[in-house]
């Protein structure tokens, strides 16, 4: 079977190509920039690299008819004709309290999509645009999707709840849903598999560190808690995110300082987190930068407390899973950055996390045991792959059972 994974923004798709015989990622890319002036198309295979075309893409149709275009180009396709394309799997983000597994994309998951688009406005409607592309260039092909909050559905109401009257909740669904959740579920898998561990016998906490970040408390399996919420705005302090503050900062600056309710929004989702304290950057990667090579004192301030944020998290997620096995590290910024992993678990040994420094100063791509060998809890950095889960998942609800 070979599936096409789609990962749509309101501007963007991001997609792979792969043959799940072998798991060979056939070709992957992203068109970018859809509907802007000048849109931007990036095509690679094994035997070719085409990086940052500039054309116009007016929609998401046409940026997806250029992906098939692609992949069954004369000189550098992957397929002669698209009926090679068996399914597509679609990365998709909120389906309310519906759905706690993957699904076939019927009528009914794009009625309960659009239904949760005020839950998700900035990604919803383009998720939506992903499946009517589909639809129309490619009739008849399957659709599979994996909703970022489906993973978390296992999560207790004294975990979901908000401490605001019930009302908010029983009619308006105002809960904590939490996001990030194929990546968590694919990390906690691998690393139970890399331990030779039934999961069903670990507690684990994964830390999804990218320009969006959370973390989750893992136990035998199942989400019992993560810092994000109604929308991904809460939890840990991320790239250009807020993350946790005090509710009454918002109203506080409407009230007493005059900022419209939409730039109060802009400033929590785009102007804070890494960005907003450093004055610096929303990349890691620049920030790191700072810190090793100019001491500057900005990004070391706005790191450790960046760091911080994640290590009262791990305390927490320690109560609540009455102990822990492993913690795990993953995303962009969990896998490449070694001086944020060892500032999260300074002084965590009262926990029974021990890094070892040299192996944490490591560079490699695959799964790595970062703590030491008398931590009694062992630390991993995982590297994720959502879109190989989404292809998983989307070959398993298509594989008739034998």
């Amino acid at each position: 079977m070979k599936i096409l994974v789609l990962n749509c923004g309101s501007s963007s798709i991001k997609y792979q190509f792969i043959n799940m015989e072998n798991r060979e990622v056939m070709a992957e890319g992203i068109a970018e920039k859809i509907g802007e002036d000048i849109a931007l198309f990036t095509y690679k295979s094994e035997k070719y690299t085409k990086k940052k075309r500039e054309m116009v893409i007016d929609n998401h149709e046409q940026g997806l008819q250029l992906i098939i275009d692609s992949l069954r180009d004369e000189t550098h396709g992957v397929i002669q004709d698209i009926s090679e394309i068996d399914a597509v799997g679609h990365r998709l983000v909120h389906a309310g309290e519906h759905y706690s597994d993957a699904v076939v994309v019927t009528d009914h998951v794009i009625d309960v999509m659009t239904e949760c688009i005020s839950l998700a406005p900035l990604h919803n409607p383009a998720n939506l645009e992903g499946i009517k592309a589909v639809q129309k260039n490619m009739p008849g092909v399957p659709q599979c999707g994996l909703f970022d909050t489906a993973y978390h559905q296992t999560m207790p109401p004294h975990a979901y709840l908000y401490s605001i009257p019930l009302d908010f909740y029983t009619v308006n669904k105002i809960r904590r849903y939490g996001f990030h959740g194929t990546s968590h579920k694919y990390v906690s898998k691998k690393a139970a598999e890399f331990l030779g561990r039934d999961i069903a016998d670990l507690k684990i906490i994964s830390c999804h560190a990218g320009n969006g970040a959370s973390i989750t408390a893992i136990d035998r399996g199942k989400s019992i808690d993560t810092s994000m919420g109604l929308t991904p705005l809460e939890g840990l302090m991320m790239g250009t995110r807020s993350g946790d503050i005090d509710p009454a900062i918002p109203l506080y600056m409407q009230q007493q300082l005059g900022i419209s309710v939409e730039e109060v929004n802009n400033i929590l989702n785009k102007k804070s987190g890494m960005l907003g304290l450093s004055h610096l950057s929303n990349d890691m990667r620049t920030i790191e930068e700072e810190i090793l090579e100019k001491s500057n004192p900005r990004a070391i301030q706005a790191h450790d407390v960046y760091c911080y944020r994640i290590k009262k998290y791990i305390g927490a997620y320690f109560a609540a899973l009455n102990g822990l096995d492993v913690l795990i590290f993953t995303g962009g910024v969990g896998e490449r950055m070694p001086i944020m992993r060892s500032l999260v678990c300074k002084e965590l040994d009262a926990l029974g996390i021990k890094i070892n420094e040299e192996e944490n100063a490591r560079f490699t791509d695959d799964i790595q045991v970062l703590s030491t060998p008398d931590s009694r809890v062992t630390v991993l950095k995982v590297p994720t792959n959502e879109e190989l889960m989404i292809a998983l998942e989307t070959q398993r609800l298509l594989t008739p059972e034998k």
